[in-house]
């Protein structure tokens, strides 16, 4: 019978459709009036209000105050309740995990951070204390609800950034070994088991990626590869528009790649104890590398920014860079290279010009080279849009 059921171009998926395209609308350009939602999605006024009233009442939109200024009775405008759903978003590194929480319109409400735990501490799970990944992560979220007002009830999902990636086949996190108590194959049910939400582990530099796909340098083109050069080094490719992850998650670990002047990084990738131990790409480049090289000039620099504002420091690290930057041209061929990461932006547009210089005659592909635009931790702007994304997915979901 028309309307009960779901096949396409029925009554009910129409209104899905249309109910999902108007959330969109007011998640993207703000409060609007039935009026012009009617016209930016083709609907009639009785339709639209008969839409409008639909998500009120499940909650998903609400009303917020009134157009002022023009002739005539004054128009309500309509909003996507922020309390529709709740998201956290993660950020691992070496130190700890930081943790923000969104409401569903994106904006963040509160922020928290845990310190890592060390080995004594972690070494109380084996005495039946529980995953101490499980309580650093649990403290930083907790703390970033407690901020917001919220409980962990109050939440939808979760998406944490960390080094490496899960291995589809195993469950495993690989290329991290620097991550103790993150390698657990039941990590991903336990971390759900103490937040009570779904959980969702990526890669922290495909993340940084997604968010120059979304609001960075990237959003112009389908084909580009992000390079983050930090404490380690690695890159996220995106091709067709869509992220290339690998048979095991892997791909663009370019941290350990081969290079001429290089040790090579024979241990593997899980074997290695610091993200510039075991030799490849990052001990070249990386933020031991590029302090490395200022010392090496008789500097004695407190931080990357310090040692990138020498010139000559510049001209070395830009070497190295395009050496190993020629390699994946050669392979991918983007459209777009964009290097993020602290050194890459305490470098900034000088390096990225002498990278570009020193590129020429190394790969026949000639991308464009950018640096990151995101402002803040482009980590957790990634982890916050695919939380976002898949919160929205199943709210905005009215079928």
């Amino acid at each position: 019978m028309a309307g009960t059921g779901g096949t396409p171009g029925t009554p009910r998926v129409l209104r899905a459709m249309n109910d999902r395209a108007a959330l969109e609308l007011l998640v993207s350009q703000g409060p609007l009036t039935r009026t012009r939602i009617g016209e930016l999605t083709g609907l009639s006024k009785p339709t639209a209000s008969q839409l409008l009233g639909r998500l009120e009442a499940a909650g998903l939109v609400r009303t917020t105050g009134n157009v002022t200024g023009r002739p005539g009775p004054s128009a309500q405008l309509y909003e996507v309740n922020p309390a529709a759903a709740y998201v956290a978003a993660l950020s691992v590194d070496h130190g700890g995990v930081t943790a923000v929480v969104a409401d569903i319109t994106g904006r963040v409400i509160g922020e928290g951070r845990a310190a890592a735990e060390t080995a004594q501490d972690a070494a109380g799970e084996a005495r039946g204390g529980g995953s101490a990944t499980a309580r650093v992560v649990t403290t930083a979220v907790d703390g970033a609800l407690a901020k917001a007002g919220l409980g962990r009830g109050d939440l939808h999902g979760a998406v944490i950034g960390t080094p490496g990636a899960l291995d589809p086949h195993t469950g495993e996190l690989r290329y991290a070994p620097h991550l103790p108590g993150w390698h657990s194959r039941a990590l991903l049910g336990e971390l759900g088991d103490a937040l009570g939400v779904p959980v969702v582990i990526e890669n922290d530099v495909n993340l940084a990626a997604l968010a120059e796909q979304y609001e960075g340098s990237a959003q112009d083109h389908d084909d580009f590869v992000l390079v983050w050069v930090d404490e380690g080094v690695g890159a996220a490719i995106v091709l067709g528009g869509t992220l290339l992850r690998g048979a095991t998650g892997g791909a663009g670990e370019i941290g350990y790649m081969p290079l001429p002047g290089a040790p090579l990084a024979r241990g593997g990738p899980d074997a290695a104890a610091a993200p510039d131990a075991g030799g490849g790409f990052q001990s070249l480049v990386g933020q031991p590398a590029v302090l490395g090289i200022a010392r090496g000039l008789g500097l004695d620099p407190a931080d990357v920014t310090e040692a990138l504002a020498d010139r000559r420091v510049v001209d070395e690290v830009a070497r190295r860079l395009a050496t190993g930057l020629a390699a994946v041209v050669a392979v991918v061929d983007p459209e777009l290279v964009v290097l993020s990461g602290v050194v890459a932006q305490a470098g900034g547009e000088r390096l990225r010009v002498r990278v570009e210089e020193e590129l020429t005659g190394l790969a026949l592909p000639r991308p464009q080279l950018r640096i990151s635009d995101i402002e803040g931790d482009p980590i957790l702007t990634g982890a916050l849009r695919t939380a976002l994304v898949q919160a929205r997915d199943a709210v905005f979901d009215t079928a």
